[in-house]
């Protein structure tokens, strides 16, 4: 699966013009599904469709799960493949099925909700950070022993910029990055979607069964939003760090959870907008 596909483009240049080959990332619609024999038997179940890059479809569909709250721990799982039937010569990478044990039991009723899957769900503020409350299965990231540096913070960018290798050929590419209190980069995913670059990093570390990932950070190639925050949260991550700007409720969440937030991180400068403790 190509993160970038070619085309052809009309350059100009003050008063010259030519004909160029360009590359754009690829943008392409996944279907989720959940294959469960106690929901239907031999069915696939629809969850979301998510507008994404392809590749690493299988981390991406295990951790909007887990950031949804539907899944909870690996073992759930029994299986994550590719089903569909696509378009005549088209590759099957447009359906992912989450395929779980026997013995699962789900929350049925959140197949029918998703509180936190854009910034214009209409499930905002105070309820948001409410119900995100009562749902995050790691707790404690207000108490998080996790320290960076200064130093550590303002060299993430470069090293990000490093792992971004669709975002060189494309120039139009979101990453999330893990990175730990060294600040070394540890892995990265890359997305036309910034909330589903940070849904492959935290479907690779549920898969790997690494989660919470308290001895880490994350940083963020673009704004910082609400979804970004809940996510990071979710996971078990108490600094997060992004390129660009937070929004109110962003930093209101921080503050409620804990959690150490940077933002503008540019030209060897950043703002630290929540729990400054965490940076020596």
């Amino acid at each position: 699966m190509s993160s970038s596909h070619p085309v052809s483009i009309q350059r100009l240049d003050g008063e010259s013009s030519s004909r160029l080959l360009d590359a754009v990332a690829v943008e392409e619609p996944l279907e989720i599904r959940l294959s469960l024999d106690a929901l239907m038997p031999g069915e696939h179940k629809p969850v979301s469709i998510t507008m994404r890059t392809p590749g690493h479809d299988d981390e991406l569909a295990v951790g909007f799960l887990f950031s949804e709250g539907i899944l909870t721990a690996p073992g759930q799982i029994r299986n994550v493949s590719h089903w569909g039937r696509p378009p005549p010569g088209k590759a099957e990478r447009n359906v992912a099925v989450v395929e779980l044990a026997p013995d699962v039991d789900i929350d049925l009723a959140r197949l029918e909700r998703h509180f936190y899957t854009t910034s214009s769900c209409g499930v905002c503020g105070k309820t948001s950070i409410d119900a995100l409350r009562q749902e995050r299965p790691f707790a404690d990231t207000d108490t998080s022993s996790f320290h960076t540096t200064t130093e550590a913070l303002l060299a993430l960018p470069d090293a990000l910029r490093e792992h971004q290798a669709s975002f060189g050929v494309t120039g139009g590419l979101h990453a999330t990055g893990l990175f730990n209190a060294l600040g070394e980069v540890v892995l990265v995913r890359e997305d036309v979607g910034r909330h589903n670059a940070m849904d492959k990093v935290v479907g690779r570390l549920f898969l790997d069964d690494k989660l919470p990932a308290a001895e880490y950070g994350m940083i963020v190639s673009g704004r910082t939003s609400f979804e970004l925050m809940q996510k990071a949260a979710m996971a078990g991550v108490s600094t997060l760090v992004a390129i660009g700007a937070p929004s109110s409720l962003a930093i209101e969440m921080a503050e409620e959870f804990g959690m150490t937030l940077v933002g503008f991180m540019r030209d060897g400068r950043c703002n630290v907008y929540a729990n400054e403790q965490r940076i020596q």
